[in-house]
């Protein structure tokens, strides 16, 4: 990693982020002495600009960054550091320097999945359900939809919230191997929604060029 530290004396900034729920913890300062011990000791470590010496997050309190990716910007300048913390990032006891909750979404673990999809249709591992169902083909993949469909409006009219989760969610999964088999995601729903949730949205014109497109 080809890191410019003159632009600042020595110094650059460094973002620290969750790798896992992806909030922004904190930003500290690291010189090429910080980044080296970083990548050394897995233990993300910065210099106190105020003590001027080196400092491990976590070496008094306990609240250690485990090192889990680092990259550099477009100017060579900044670093977004990705790690996991153990504990409360700020020395006030908050998780985050903004007095945030560090917390995960589920919601992201949707992203997660749909990546892991898209990566089982380029690779086609053998012994994967998900590779048979994309080499069933597009009939079957719609039909092992509407199944799932029928099974999840049971479900929502007799049957019990857990099982209709359990079923919504079987539902959802197998939509998303039949968006990325016809070369769409979730990201494209979504961006259907946030469309829809315009003000000025106006159905029939939306339906008009989508049968126009189709």
């Amino acid at each position: 990693m080809n890191i410019d530290f003159d632009k600042m004396n020595g110094l650059v900034p460094a973002i620290i982020q969750d790798a896992n729920t992806k909030n922004v913890l904190m930003l500290g300062f690291m010189n090429e002495e910080a980044y080296q011990k970083t990548i050394t000791t897995g233990k993300v470590t910065f210099w106190s600009r105020s003590r001027n010496t080196l400092w491990t997050k976590g070496e008094t309190s306990g609240n250690f960054l485990e090192l889990a990716e680092m990259k550099i910007d477009c100017d060579n300048d900044t670093l977004l550091v990705r790690a996991i913390p153990h504990g409360p990032t700020c020395h006030k006891g908050t998780d985050t320097c903004w007095g945030e909750e560090n917390k995960y979404s589920d919601l992201t673990f949707l992203a997660e999945l749909q990546n892991f999809i898209g990566k089982r249709y380029q690779n086609m591992p053998e012994g994967s359900y998900t590779t048979k169902l994309f080499r069933d083909g597009i009939n079957k993949m719609a039909q092992k939809v509407g199944e799932e469909a029928v099974e999840t409006v049971i479900e929502a009219t007799n049957g019990t919230n857990d099982k209709l989760v359990y079923e919504a969610s079987d539902l959802l999964y197998h939509l998303m191997v039949l968006l990325t088999a016809k070369g769409l995601s979730l990201d494209d729903i979504a961006r259907e929604l946030h469309h829809r949730h315009n003000p000025d949205w106006d159905k029939k014109r939306r339906m008009a060029k989508a049968n126009d497109n189709g």
